[in-house]
């Protein structure tokens, strides 16, 4: 049986690129039904995609959330800066799911204030073929990665983040989270909100942050790649959902699966014909 979510944020799903971890996306997106779901960024990785490589699972991922739209489930859309191209279609609406670069939320007498993230980040702003060459370098850690992570499970060892080992052990890295997470709070505050949630960093957090002039909860809700994390909001509460930790609660994956009709032209389509 689903269980009934008031709201979830997702975000950097990466789908097209070998770290995307679809099947986990699927398995946890078949547990739940949300009233309203945000994709909070970089949900196709359009700066890595290729023709050549966009397995069926990605293209189910896809398939389900306009099934979920379909049955009653309003979702957002937020732009990142790894599926930018889709900006110049922001503000548009195509059934039960709307395209936006922010939104603003109002979950009862508090507002939540949601973007992905990337306006704080100078080498996407400025340098743009650098952190395009940035995202194929990290694509290529993460095929490592995973084939670590493959002989880790044949020695029946616990599984190793090379990217996360890295990003905490340089602390340049550590300082831009930081600063990231601490400006966006700022701006939050500054702008009366009570929630400020992003993605784009990879670092699931829920912390109240603190300024002379007020407090405001910072928010984010992490990727699919490494940390296999979302926001959820039932009850007026929030909560992190760690797939990791909570995979055996799900229920099972359905593994006898029908053929998927669906390409990825086929579902753009869609969206002309929806919109």
């Amino acid at each position: 049986m689903k269980r009934e979510v008031d709201l979830v944020v997702l975000s950097d799903l990466h789908l097209g690129t070998y770290g995307c971890r679809a099947k986990e996306v699927l398995h946890y997106l078949y547990s739940i039904k949300p009233s309203k779901l945000i994709l909070n960024g970089d949900i196709i990785d359009i700066w890595q995609f290729k023709k050549s490589y966009f397995p069926d699972q990605h293209l189910r991922v896809i398939k389900y959330l306009f099934d979920m739209a379909y049955q009653g489930t309003e979702i957002i859309y937020v732009t990142g800066n790894h599926d930018e191209m889709l900006r110049k279609f922001s503000d548009i609406s195509f059934g039960n799911i709307k395209l936006v670069d922010k939104v603003v939320l109002h979950l009862g007498n508090k507002k939540a204030w949601v973007f992905h993230g990337d306006v704080f980040d100078a080498s996407v702003q400025h340098s743009k073929w650098l952190a395009k060459l940035g995202g194929w370098g990290y694509d290529m850690l993460i095929r490592v990665n995973n084939l670590i992570n493959w002989g880790l499970n044949r020695m029946g060892r616990e599984k190793y983040s090379l990217s996360k080992r890295i990003k905490n052990s340089v602390k340049k890295a550590v300082k831009f989270i930081g600063d990231f997470e601490q400006t966006a709070s700022e701006l939050a505050i500054e702008s009366h909100y009570d929630y400020v949630i992003c993605g784009h960093i990879h670092q699931p957090q829920i912390r109240t942050v603190e300024t002379k002039k007020g407090k405001c909860v910072y928010m984010n809700s992490g990727d699919w790649i490494e940390n296999l994390s979302a926001l959820e909001y039932n009850n007026q509460e929030w909560t992190m959902f760690h797939y990791e930790e909570q995979k055996d609660k799900l229920g099972k994956y359905p593994l006898h699966e029908s053929p998927l009709s669906y390409t990825l032209e086929s579902i753009l389509d869609r969206i002309k014909v929806e919109r």
